[in-house]
């Protein structure tokens, strides 16, 4: 299976890299009326991998604040001071892989397949990447996509829509399931159709929870997510395209772009390095390195290499100086579509926001943290069995909560934890939409010069900011692909504004 993988991932990759492709463009094979679902299928997920695992990977770990640009280094300076524009085309090739690659993938398996669990798995891969999409830039083609020379410039539908469209998609493909099982090769979930109706669900309450935020019949969406966790039929372990060996264009995506192809320009961010002091949570050993110079673990300032050299002395602000992200086990590294953590930190919050069950929020809240530990543990040898240091820590106990805020925050920043290194998408989404961790009230300058007075683990508005309000970056700008392209794209949205279900 795994051969089966690595030879379509390469070859999907070299299409994606070689052709300026437009996103109504078949982008399989020269003749495609030989192929069947069985042998389009398997390239699906290695598509959103090389998007989600790789370059939206990427910025979204800027923008959730996990890692900055080295001191030393150059390359990401726009994304760490939100300086990016359409220009800067940051997410060209993440929206050529998603539509040229695997939503058109899963149109010709639509198209081929007459299997109702195979047009049900393709279903929620479909569903994936358009939430992925929408969660980027707001809205996406969508009712009018993939219709080839028939529509070459789709309309754009507002995110909203396109959420319930592909809802109804999911609940459709699997109200026609019947008894069919999956015939086609399966790298996420080994063609287990228990698993994969598990999948859609969690998808189902991560985009529930957006229409709960968003105000939009926010009602029946409570009754939707209560219903889903007390049901419980999740997906188990996680969701993962795990199939990458440390060999040439056969590596994790983003390891294969910043450890192999960069000179490893990544260093951690100050909110998460304080955090993770300030709670003495060992996975802070987990992707950090302690800086050379100090052996100690020092997190530099979002947007804020330059300024940090000025007050400190350049020589006292280079790369020996702040903790550098490791990449040691990066290449093999699986790219997580959902994870175990982020389900159960889910779970906790509909306990606790809508079914007013402590007791079950808890063991959720726990359950999450432990998941995270076991797979950390897989890496990082020294985090085995060490889950109960903050399941029992003093700031991150769930005794340590008192009120219901209190318990909702633990529930947050233990998930923006546990999607460091992990799934930094949903991280970054997590992030808009519970606006936790939340904005510090202190400028940069003033958290460098008096660090007493910033709460470890608040995220810090650029040092230097490209946004004109100023704070954080809401959502990724129109791919500038899509612009020369298609006609129909709309007109170009500031950074600072919110995607459609960023409400607060």
């Amino acid at each position: 299976m795994k051969q089966i993988f690595l030879y379509i991932s390469l070859v999907t990759t070299t299409l994606l890299t070689s052709c300026d492709l437009n996103i109504n463009d078949d982008p399989n094979y020269p003749d495609n009326g030989e192929l069947t679902a069985g042998l389009i299928f398997p390239a699906i997920a290695p598509s959103i991998a090389s998007a989600v695992g790789g370059e939206i990977y990427n910025y979204a770990g800027f923008f959730a604040q996990y890692y900055e640009q080295k001191p030393e280094s150059n390359q990401y300076n726009t994304l760490c001071e939100y300086t990016i524009t359409e220009s800067s085309q940051t997410m060209d090739y993440s929206y050529r892989a998603l539509f040229a690659g695997a939503l058109e993938d899963a149109q010709q398996v639509l198209e081929k397949s007459t299997n109702p669990a195979d047009r049900f798995a393709t279903t929620v891969l479909r569903a994936y990447v358009f939430q992925v999409m929408v969660d980027n830039t707001s809205d996406s083609p969508y009712s009018e996509a993939l219709q080839g020379l028939a529509n070459p410039t789709p309309k754009w539908d507002k995110g909203e829509d396109v959420y319930k469209g592909i809802l109804s998609e999911i609940d459709a493909a699997e109200a026609a399931l019947d008894d069919a099982t999956m015939t086609v090769p399966d790298l996420l979930l080994n063609k287990n159709l228990e698993q994969w109706k598990g999948f859609a669900n969690a998808l189902r309450l991560r985009m529930y929870l957006r229409f709960i935020d968003a105000n939009v019949d926010a009602t029946a969406y409570i009754e939707k997510v209560k219903t889903l966790v007390q049901a419980g039929s999740f997906f188990t372990n996680d969701v993962k395209l795990d199939c990458f060996v440390d060999e040439t264009d056969k590596r994790n995506p983003w390891y294969n772009t910043n450890a192999i192809g960069l000179t490893a320009n990544h260093c951690a961010a100050y909110p998460l390095v304080t955090y993770l002091n300030h709670t003495n949570d060992p996975r802070i050993a987990y992707g950090i390195l302690k800086a050379t110079a100090t052996s100690t673990y020092v997190g530099q300032i979002p947007g804020g290499k330059k300024q940090m050299a000025e007050v400190l002395g350049t020589e006292n602000w280079k790369n020996k100086n702040v903790s550098s992200i490791d990449y040691s086990f990066g290449a093999t590294k699986p790219v997580y579509f959902f994870t175990q953590a982020e389900l159960q930190f889910l779970i906790a919050e509909v306990y606790a926001r809508f079914l007013n069950d402590d007791t079950k929020a808890q063991a959720a809240y726990e359950a999450g943290i432990t998941a995270d530990f076991s797979v950390r543990s897989e890496d990082v040898a020294s985090l085995s069995n060490k889950a109960s240091s903050v399941i029992n820590g003093e700031y991150t106990a769930w005794s340590t909560a008192t009120t219901a805020a209190d318990k909702l925050n633990l529930i947050y920043m233990q998930k923006w934890v546990a999607l460091f290194y992990m799934d930094h998408m949903e991280a970054w989404s997590e992030i808009r939409r519970t606006d936790c961790p939340a904005l510090s009230p202190q400028k940069a300058a003033d958290i460098q010069k008096t660090p007493n007075v910033y709460t470890p683990g608040n995220l810090i508005a650029p040092w230097e900011n490209g946004l004109q309000t100023g704070g954080l970056i809401k959502r990724m700008f129109y791919p500038l692909i899509a612009r020369q392209q298609n006609k129909n794209t709309p007109a170009a949205v500031p950074g600072s504004t919110s995607v459609w279900w960023d409400i607060k």
